[in-house]
């Protein structure tokens, strides 16, 4: 029996939760040539499903994560969890992608450290972590290595394929490289290509962890390496995240705790710079630095229209129906980017609806409660197909 089917599930899931869920790993025992040329003999994505696949096996729609996300995107592990996956808000049965109609795959991306192969993935040529010698890894190779997975899964096609931020990029390649596998695509808060500023960011992200003495060119035993530098990281990184309403607004000049309203002592004296410590230390106890440096190499080098002559060019294969979501206040990946792709979705002929939010809560929008997005994506994913 396929990991399809073979999948325990609550016969009246409570509450519009998918409830207790298990990640699997999904072994792909040949070898896989990357973009670059380099290739590995064989690789492993960890992932998640929720509800089950329908006789036809088409009602099948992947979740595709962001930077720092992963597979774990609904549901809880255990019941010690404190809190579900990261978009359980979106998913789960009656909710804007509902479990009772679809059968949901969401994978941690290759080059990822949540048990996808990566750069913390153990060579079998050393017996070590490959580090900085596993291979450089494309948006396209991600999503090359899930289309082995829904091969594996027996999918016959794709519903949808949804996805924010760097996800947006993997559901923009999905349809270019898949036209015939994919029925629709739901684009949320990203781009076609990286443009200066994004790199820019990447770069000092980067340039954090690189600098950091414990990075030792890459090769660092698990549990060690630069965790400072990939906190500050974390911490550039997640400013870009948010809006300057939504920071004001949750922190203003708040003091952290008695301060003697002086600016002696370099300790945080306000609030954000104790959610943004708190941020950079819970991310180094789950991620790997060197998957830091790999993905956001990926995001950087995305360019649909540079790899393609133009972004016309780009879609010119597309038979999937598009959404395309953008959020007023996302400065990272602003509307204009995302209206962008579906103006050149329409003049490449296909079909495609760009919407914007109005929101003062940055580029992070996307993850967060709305009714109104919420509204927006069940209606793209249930209505029947033009």
């Amino acid at each position: 029996m396929n990991d399809a089917e073979d999948i325990a599930l609550p016969a009246q899931p409570e509450s519009g939760e998918v409830g207790l869920v298990e990640a699997r790993d999904f072994h792909h025992r040949a070898e896989f040539a990357f973009e670059s040329g380099q290739t590995l003999p064989e690789f492993t994505l960890r992932y998640e499903t929720y509800g089950r696949l329908n006789a036809t096996r088409d009602n099948a729609i992947i979740i595709l994560h962001a930077l720092s996300g992963d597979h774990h995107c609904a549901g809880i592990h255990t019941l010690n969890d404190r809190k579900p996956g990261w978009w359980n808000n979106l998913i789960g049965p009656g909710k804007a992608i509902d479990t009772t109609k679809f059968f949901v795959v969401c994978s941690n991306v290759l080059g990822g450290c949540q048990g996808s192969s990566g750069p913390s993935s153990i060579n079998p040529a050393t017996g070590r972590a490959y580090g900085t010698a596993f291979p450089f890894v494309t948006v396209r190779d991600m999503v090359r290595s899930q289309k082995l997975l829904c091969d594996h899964l027996e999918i016959a096609c794709l519903h949808g394929v949804v996805g924010g931020s760097m996800g947006g990029m993997q559901a923009l390649q999905w349809a270019i490289e898949y036209p015939g596998f994919v029925r629709r695509v739901l684009a949320m808060a990203t781009t076609a290509r990286e443009n200066a500023q994004g790199i820019a960011f990447n770069e000092v992200g980067r340039q954090a962890i690189m600098q950091d003495p414990e990075w030792h060119g890459g090769d660092y035993a698990k549990g060690a390496g630069p965790r400072v530098g990939l906190a500050i990281a974390r911490m550039m990184a997640h400013i870009t995240y948010l809006s300057d309403a939504s920071m004001d607004r949750k922190f203003g000049r708040r003091k952290a705790g008695a301060t003697d309203g002086t600016a002696a002592g370099l300790d945080a004296q306000f609030e954000v710079e104790n959610y943004l410590r708190h941020q950079g230390e819970v991310f180094i106890n789950r991620f790997d630095a060197n998957s830091y440096l790999y993905i956001t190499r990926a995001i950087d080098h995305f360019d649909l229209p540079g790899a393609h002559g133009s972004l016309e060019r780009a879609f010119a294969a597309v038979q999937a129906e598009s959404l395309v979501l953008g959020f007023t206040s996302d400065w990272l990946f602003p509307p204009e980017q995302n209206r962008d792709i579906a103006l050149a979705l329409l003049r490449a002929g296909k079909r495609a609806t760009y919407a914007q939010l109005d929101t003062d809560l940055g580029h992070d929008s996307f993850l967060l409660e709305s009714p109104q997005l919420y509204d927006l994506v069940r209606d793209f994913l249930e209505r029947a197909r033009a």
